[in-house]
């Protein structure tokens, strides 16, 4: 049986980046999928998804392109159906997801665990002014946002990034040795 594995945390905790080098280290893994977003803003170096305009998100989330969805910090943010069906069909689907659609997901999805990426206020702001994207407004405002999700696995990604990746890799690889 398939399932999901929610990757959630603050802007900035490093979550695209431990998701790249697990990514790279199990890309030979044939029962894993790991989703690509589609996002209402263009996409960057730092993080690989597709895009549409606002119309265009509201005519496919209309048409049930999605199997989550949700808004934040002006955007709309969305997994594609397609993943719910590779999770059924016995594939581990991991996605970056919002915390707010954990419980949703947990309801409407097989198989869900969560994982929440999250490092020291102190990193997570120096991350944010590094990183500069518009949406990140401030700061301050975006590290005070405390929505909490239950998740099964936490990571204090405060370290170096492949210490971080090793730990998501551990439950990725206990999940897929549960099937």
């Amino acid at each position: 049986m398939g399932g999901f594995v929610l990757v959630v945390g603050p802007s900035g905790a490093g979550k695209d980046t431990l998701l790249r080098l697990t990514r790279e280290e199990l890309a030979s893994e044939p029962r894993l999928r790991f989703a690509r977003r589609v996002v209402t803003r263009p996409e960057s170096a730092a993080e690989a998804h597709d895009t549409l305009d606002e119309a265009g998100f509201l005519a496919a989330l209309a048409d049930g392109a999605f199997c989550l969805h949700w808004q934040a910090h002006g955007l709309r943010y969305g997994i594609p159906a397609r993943y719910a069906e590779a999770a059924r069909g016995g594939a581990l689907v991991v996605a970056n997801v919002s915390r707010g659609v954990v419980a949703p997901a947990r309801a409407a999805l097989p198989g869900v665990t969560a994982v929440e990426i999250t490092a020291p206020p102190e990193v997570l702001a120096a991350r944010l002014a590094q990183r500069g994207r518009a949406e990140d407004g401030d700061p301050a405002a975006r590290l005070a946002r405390q929505a909490s999700a239950e998740v099964e696995l936490r990571i204090l990604n405060d370290s170096t990034a492949e210490a971080g990746a090793a730990l998501l890799l551990q439950h990725l690889r206990a999940r897929l040795a549960e099937r």
